[in-house]
């Protein structure tokens, strides 16, 4: 796949439409809604959206697996009646093979008050919508306490961030030998973290998670708000899917669901998350224009103290 924004979207467009007319579906107006980590496609006049991975990272093996997870976990939710953006009714709720990856078939939903039009705007407005969400997301986290299938656990970070470092070994992009030495020992932080969880944090909440920040990946309609993008879906501790929204909202976080959030576990799962952004410079080469955007995370990451593990008694 082409890295050129243009030919990425085009390639994608035709993928779609061909594996949705093989499944039946009209694409009559196909349109591009979305085109960055994945391209998001209308099949125009169905109510169906097609999810291409445009920059997948690991195996397409690996990659069916994640959405086989995704489509799992948010067709359980669907179907009890939580508010998600679920797979489309139209196809079976599996991962569709074509041009060498695999494609997912969601429902289409009209989006008000999109995110994009509040990042030009007033600040403390886009604050305030984040702190409703976290809010919101106290909801998603009590659903999926009793998602009955079985998911890895912390799998955004391990064993992914490992590979992204050994790829970042040989193209290291903005990073000097001493930031790889730094995020290596982090890494090794973090298996141990995961191999031993319970000993390291025995009161933690270890339950299945969205994985990637849910009050970021949440859309306003008219039928009121539906949480998106489980691509990430995990098990880890709440304070995983809490990260960086501010004070504020970890408090209406708090009310919304009657329990405490760890300030140190959600510290350590802030640099967990850094290290996971500095991932995505492995795709970079494919799309020269994230560099600049990853700059002042690399920033961030480079001015907090690297993270490290201590051993917690249970009260």
């Amino acid at each position: 796949m082409s890295s050129h924004p243009g030919s990425r979207a085009e390639h994608a467009l035709a993928l779609a439409v061909e594996a949705g007319r093989e499944l039946g579906l009209r694409a009559d107006r196909p349109r591009v809604l979305h085109d960055v980590f994945s391209v998001l496609v209308h099949l125009a006049p169905e109510p169906v959206v097609v999810r291409v991975p445009a920059l997948a990272v690991g195996t397409a093996a690996e990659l069916r697996e994640r959405q086989q997870r995704e489509l799992a976990v948010t067709g359980w939710l669907a179907d009890t009646g939580f508010p998600v953006v679920g797979p489309s009714p139209l196809v079976p709720r599996e991962p569709v093979g074509a041009g060498g990856t695999s494609l997912t078939f969601w429902e289409y939903v009209t989006e008000i008050e999109p995110l994009r039009d509040l990042l030009q705007g007033d600040p403390g407005t886009l604050t305030d919508r984040f702190t409703e969400q976290t809010g919101w997301t106290a909801e998603l986290h009590a659903a999926l306490a009793h998602y009955p299938g079985e998911l890895p656990v912390l799998s955004p970070l391990v064993p992914a961030i490992g590979l992204a470092l050994a790829e970042l070994r040989s193209e290291p992009q903005a990073l000097t030998p001493a930031d790889l030495d730094r995020a290596d020992r982090e890494y090794t932080v973090l298996e141990a973290l995961v191999a031993e969880f319970p000993a390291r944090f025995p009161q933690a909440r270890l339950q299945s998670l969205h994985g990637d920040s849910p009050a970021y990946n949440l859309l306003r309609t008219a039928d009121g708000h539906r949480f998106a993008d489980f691509e990430d879906v995990t098990v880890g501790p709440v304070e995983w899917d809490l990260t960086f929204t501010g004070p504020r909202a970890i408090e209406v976080y708090e009310r919304a669901s009657g329990t405490r959030v760890d300030r140190t576990l959600l510290d350590l799962m802030e640099g967990a998350r850094l290290l996971q952004g500095l991932s995505a410079l492995t795709v970079v080469p494919k799309v020269p224009e994230l560099g600049p955007m990853l700059a002042p995370l690399i920033d961030q990451w480079r001015a907090r103290k690297p993270l490290e593990l201590h051993h917690r008694k249970s009260s």
